[in-house]
């Protein structure tokens, strides 16, 4: 049996630990809070449905069996298993009634436009389900910080136009490219999860452009993603946050609840 060089141990933050000393959170939850609870403050703050992947297809099969029409669940399968990822997408979409497949370079360190997820994108727009594609730079300082740049988005709507995609994390830093791409692509939406909404509107932040658009030409595009316990508030509180930004009315709406349920296809 052939062993390779023994690996010395990985460096105080070095990697994925660096985001200990990036970021720091209160928590919006204690540990081990229980899905009942969680769900229960989903309630509260008028929450209606939330986007998840759990560890595993099968784990996030269970979560949605126990909490019926409360959480859209998002397939989570390697590239590097080739077709037999492709069917276990098929399956847990026919079978366990995943809506989505979810892509994450964060993890994976493979880019969205790698060709190796192909197949599954070519599945997904055979089973007519979306695509959440990671899209924003990582602190993770073991891998390149732009594998998540928006550029990758872009072969993958120009190969699969009837693919629906989903950028997640809004593309931060690179703003005015995700901006310039959802105008060019139909097909192509954003999330605003892992940001806290008040900074949205600050001058110098980098979201100038996003905003402005976002009230406008793209407004159509923008789904909100609170990711209380990331962000370490409550969700009413970040809700609030959202309705000071400069947005009219109509486009709350939208960003809200209308524009989700036209991507996912919900009414």
């Amino acid at each position: 049996m052939r062993v390779g060089p023994e690996r010395m141990p990985e460096l105080e933050g070095y990697g994925f630990r660096n985001y200990d000393t990036i970021f720091s959170s209160k928590g919006d939850s204690s540990p081990g809070e229980s899905l009942d609870s969680y769900t229960a403050r989903m309630e509260r703050a008028s929450i209606t449905l939330g986007v998840t992947r759990a560890e595993n297809n099968a784990a996030t099969a269970q979560l949605l069996r126990d909490y019926p029409g409360r959480f859209l669940g998002l397939s989570y399968v390697s590239p590097l298993d080739g077709m037999r990822a492709v069917r276990e997408l098929e399956r847990s979409v026919r079978e366990d009634g995943l809506g989505g497949f979810s892509v994450s370079s964060l993890y994976n360190n493979i880019p969205a436009s790698d060709r190796r997820y192909y197949p599954l994108y070519a599945k997904c727009v055979e089973l007519d389900v979306p695509v959440r594609i990671y899209t924003a730079m990582n602190y993770a300082n073991d891998r390149p910080y732009d594998v998540g740049h928006p550029r990758h988005l872009d072969p993958v709507a120009v190969d699969f136009p009837e693919l629906r995609i989903v950028a997640g994390l809004g593309g931060w830093p690179w703003v005015n490219e995700m901006t310039a791409l959802l105008r060019r692509h139909p097909n192509l939406y954003c999330d605003t999860a892992a940001h806290r909404p008040k900074y949205f509107g600050k001058a110098g932040s980098g979201w100038e452009q996003f905003l402005h658009f976002g009230n406008s030409l793209i407004q159509h595009k923008v789904m909100i993603g609170l990711s209380a316990s990331l962000i370490g508030e409550q969700f009413e509180v970040l809700i609030d946050e959202y309705e000071q930004l400069p947005l009219k009315a109509t486009v709350l709406d939208r960003w809200f609840h209308d524009n989700a349920m036209e991507f996912f296809r919900l009414g």
